[in-house]
């Protein structure tokens, strides 16, 4: 099948014909061996695993990836930190509370081999990077490999498969997305997911551009006109550029931008807030996400982790408090369980972790270790819309349809783990 290349479409994910679906197990490629434990894994992989050699050569310069014998080698640079991830946190961490606790969740887009995501770890900061599978051979492959959360994705034409104000903060570091293109409807998509009172981060061009535009091969007016424009969009959000220095711009979403959103003379279309979790293979729009009216500000982590979370003093279906506490203790059982009868459940031997149905996210939050992370999937076909919830609690997830292949590349999780996954499709035409 061949898709339009407008906007993305043919880096989306798609549903193949029936003839195009792979019915066999995927090999192993030769030679390969048990990845290393965190936290070499983040500067490490055995070359076996993801024999690549592209990226050491296209981003040489870039400082992404070397290769080194039977490894490669990740020193943690990238096309905007040459310097380091580290150090370029650390300029961050400047203007955004990275350390008490305020961020806990992450968006990185366009994430390369993820060193952004990799490195805000040592502040307990979970980051989901996405990039797609492109020119830049098996990017997400060698994130995943590295012990760090990462999906096969793209800013195209479909609504990102995160619910509404999941994240504490988003990302852009060169990563090559049209911001100013569709009526500003990529950075709306951004605002959607991004929390009231979170951070964008957006670093390269045009950022910069009376310095870099005849390196970049652009005329002076079409890189002013393109800042201008993403100035423009934000401003139309309702964030606040709090940041600008050399490379860097960061902005914060307005805590509270609905009353933004209502001053006279603003004539931005509102969405439907009834549908702003409505996220599975739905185009996304032209217009701004309102914030539900009464919607409570998260606590600070790790509190939040096990504190009731707003969305169900809210009013989520089928969800109360004391449905909430039971969950928490149930899973503390099983967890307990778990370990007893496999000793290495919660440490780095099993870095990456998947729960197939999530529910509330219990499994993850019991589980909670520096050593493991878990990706927690919400069925589509779930009679209760629970990722929400799940990232209320300082953990990451996704919508999936197990109808469907995962986005992602062969053997790239230590442990998965399914609970009612099999009922839950038992019935469905295409089960899994």
């Amino acid at each position: 099948m061949t898709f339009p290349r407008e906007n993305m479409t043919y880096r989306e994910r798609h549903c193949p014909a029936e003839n195009e679906k792979l019915h066999c197990l995927i090999p192993a490629p030769k030679g390969y061996v048990t990845p290393f434990a965190w936290p070499k894994s983040r500067e490490y992989v055995p070359y076996a695993n993801a024999p690549y050699k592209s990226l050491t050569v296209e981003k040489a310069v870039q400082n992404w990836i070397q290769h080194q014998g039977d490894v490669f080698h990740f020193p943690g640079g990238g096309t905007m930190f040459p310097n380091g991830a580290s150090s370029y946190i650390d300029e961050l961490a400047s203007v955004i509370p990275l350390t008490d606790g305020t961020i806990r969740t992450a968006l990185d887009t366009g994430c390369g081999v993820a060193s952004w995501g990799a490195y805000l770890m040592d502040r307990n900061i979970l980051t989901m990077s996405f990039a797609p599978r492109d020119s830049h051979e098996a990017q997400v492959q060698f994130a995943l490999e590295r012990g760090v959360p990462a999906v096969i994705g793209v800013l195209g034409t479909m609504k990102l498969p995160y619910p509404s104000r999941s994240f504490d903060m988003a990302h852009c570091s060169r990563c090559l997305i049209p911001w100013k293109s569709n009526d500003g409807m990529y950075m709306m998509e951004v605002d959607r997911v991004l929390r009231p009172g979170g951070y964008w981060i957006l670093s390269g061009p045009p950022i910069n551009w009376k310095k870099y535009y005849k390196t970049w091969q652009r005329s002076k007016q079409d890189s002013e006109e393109e800042q201008n424009r993403i100035e423009n969009i934000a401003e139309m959000l309702c964030w606040n550029k709090i940041y600008e220095k050399e490379d860097t711009v960061i902005w914060q979403k307005k805590a509270n931008s609905n009353a933004c959103h209502n001053k006279n003379g603003r004539t931005s279309k509102m969405c439907n807030v009834q549908d702003a979790d409505d996220i599975w293979y739905k185009k996304m729009e032209t217009c701004i996400t309102p914030i539900p009216e009464g919607a409570q500000q998260l606590q600070k982590f790790p509190q939040r982790l096990f504190a009731v979370p707003p969305r169900i003093l809210e009013g989520t279906p089928g969800v109360t408090e004391e449905v909430y506490e039971e969950d928490k203790k149930l899973w503390k059982k099983h967890v307990d369980t778990y370990k007893r009868v496999n000793k290495l459940i919660g440490k780095s031997r099993y870095r990456n972790i998947m729960d197939m149905n999530a529910g509330l996210g219990s499994f993850a939050a019991v589980l909670d270790s520096p050593g493991s992370w878990v990706m927690n999937v919400v069925p589509t076909i779930s009679e209760r819309n629970t990722l929400g919830i799940i990232y209320e609690r300082g953990l990451i997830g996704i919508y999936h349809d197990w109808c469907e292949a995962f986005s992602t590349y062969p053997r790239t999780y230590d442990l998965i783990h399914a609970s009612g996954v099999f009922s839950l499709y038992e019935n469905n035409i295409g089960n899994p």
